[in-house]
């Protein structure tokens, strides 16, 4: 970031949104240009109740009054006043420019000696806070404001990113601020805890990064969460960054095990960090984090068990490497082996060959499949219904929107005439979270019944799965 041009005797930091420059010191006279909160400009003189000034950036001179600007010599006699300006900013919604300003111009007036990580992290957590109210709108009456804070904010050296993602722009904060946070000895813990959440961000990830460089980008993800205390961080914090341990290793757990790597460590890690969750600190805002970071470690759950080494000689299933990339799923019983199976599919995704669970007449088979870090199918293979040869394979997904964040999962087989399935469904998609529990209809796999909750059902009560119920993360 960069923090002075040039030695300026003094400055005027632009406190209004929408203050004109104007000509002459006149209100009638012809406007130059409109500046914004935080902008900074050289002030050259006075004349009545304006100050003339000189904008570098436009390279253009001009006059402003003197009630929308306030005046800085940058000398370090003047330095804890910016401090405090900025530290009340710092939680001002909606001053996140001015703010930048302020904190900018304390790094030019401080000592370097007395620069400690607090003005960095006041400004990173502006410049996030920023990037955040251009992403979703939130406060926003007039977007083309905050589109001038963002221009303001890049004059200042804060260096924002933008990605597309499910149709809409996501602007995300460069992180410069943060990582310097993380350098400093001196930090604080919940400094640190602050610059590692910052760095962190799930929406912040470039979606254009290929598997290696996604892997690669986790991994120093990880190793940045770590680099958090363990002792000294505020409840709140402390929380929050659980959370995003949780869904950091998620992800490791699912990218080692499509490379064929042990990702056993990496679900456990993620597992604990949702297990240390202090429920009782969650504030409203960290509910949906906690929802969400669930739906994650959900997802992968699966790689903390172990391959099946012996299947039984029943309905079971086998994998075969297809195409370059594809894992190919193959339907077996006692009288069909890998050469002429009973049914085949392949797929890109994570299979989670130990999640095969058979129905205890061999007419249908129930599968994980992960296509995503963050969404898992759960394949059905059907028996052949009079009149047909084939058996047939329907993908349930987690939801009907677009992939997110969710995952659906084999729960227990109900018998009887008209045998049931049951299933536990997570999602969060297109903005909306969902959770519940169903009853599908084996021969056409429509729901019969859902709930909320799986003690609603009866069903769930008798014949739930004892593994499924165990492992779940369904019934936090």
């Amino acid at each position: 970031m960069i923090l002075s041009t040039a030695a300026l005797a003094t400055m005027a930091i632009v406190t209004q949104n929408a203050a004109p420059l104007r000509a002459s010191p006149r209100d009638a006279a012809t406007q130059q240009a409109v500046l914004w909160q935080g902008e900074m400009l050289e002030v050259r003189g006075e004349r009545l109740d304006y100050l003339q000034v000189y904008d570098h950036r436009r390279e253009r001179a001009g006059y402003i009054r003197r009630a929308q600007v306030r005046t800085t010599s940058l000398k370090a006699d003047e330095a804890p006043g910016l401090l405090s300006v900025m530290r009340f900013l710092k939680d001002t919604p909606g001053a996140e420019a001015l703010g930048i300003g302020y904190a900018t111009a304390y790094l030019q007036a401080a000592p370097s000696a007395d620069i400690t990580a607090e003005p960095l992290d006041a400004l990173a957590t502006m410049a996030e806070r920023l990037a955040t109210r251009a992403s979703t709108g939130a406060g926003q009456s007039a977007p083309a404001t905050v589109s001038a804070h963002l221009e303001v904010a890049a004059r200042l050296g804060v260096a924002m990113k933008t990605y597309e993602r499910d149709g809409a722009m996501r602007i995300c904060y460069d992180g410069d601020m943060y990582r310097r946070v993380l350098s400093m000895r001196a930090a604080e813990p919940d400094q640190k805890a602050r610059a590692a959440l910052g760095l962190t961000r799930h929406d912040c990830v470039d979606p254009a990064l290929r598997p290696t460089e996604r892997l690669q980008h986790d991994q120093w993800r990880a190793q940045v969460l770590d680099m958090v205390p363990a002792a000294g961080v505020d409840p709140l914090l402390a929380n929050r960054v659980r959370l995003r341990r949780a869904g950091v290793w998620a992800a490791l757990a699912h990218a080692q095990a499509h490379r064929a790597e042990d990702a056993k460590p990496a679900a456990t890690r993620a597992i604990e960090a949702l297990a240390g969750v202090d429920k009782a600190q969650l504030t409203d805002d960290d509910q949906a984090d906690y929802t969400e970071a669930a739906l994650r470690v959900g997802a992968s759950r699966w790689a903390l068990e172990a391959p099946i080494i012996t299947p039984n000689p029943g309905l079971r299933i086998t994998t075969v490497p297809g195409a370059p990339g594809e894992t190919c799923v193959l339907l077996l019983d006692a009288r069909h082996d890998a050469k002429a199976p009973l049914a085949r599919r392949c797929t890109y995704g994570q299979v989670w060959a130990a999640s095969a669970s058979a129905h205890p007449a061999g007419t249908a088979l129930a599968l994980a499949v992960q296509p995503l870090a963050t969404w898992r199918e759960l394949w059905v293979f059907r028996k052949p219904v009079a009149g047909a040869t084939e058996w047939t394979v329907d993908v349930l997904p987690p939801g009907t929107a677009q992939p997110g964040v969710g995952y659906i999962e084999f729960a227990g087989w109900v018998p009887g005439a008209e045998p049931r399935l049951l299933a536990a469904r997570e999602v969060r998609a297109e903005g909306r979270q969902q959770r519940r529990f169903e009853v599908l209809r084996l021969d056409t796999l429509a729901i019969d019944k859902e709930a909320g909750t799986p003690d609603l059902l009866t069903a769930f009560k008798r014949w739930q799965d004892p593994a499924w119920k165990r492992a779940t993360v369904s019934l936090r």
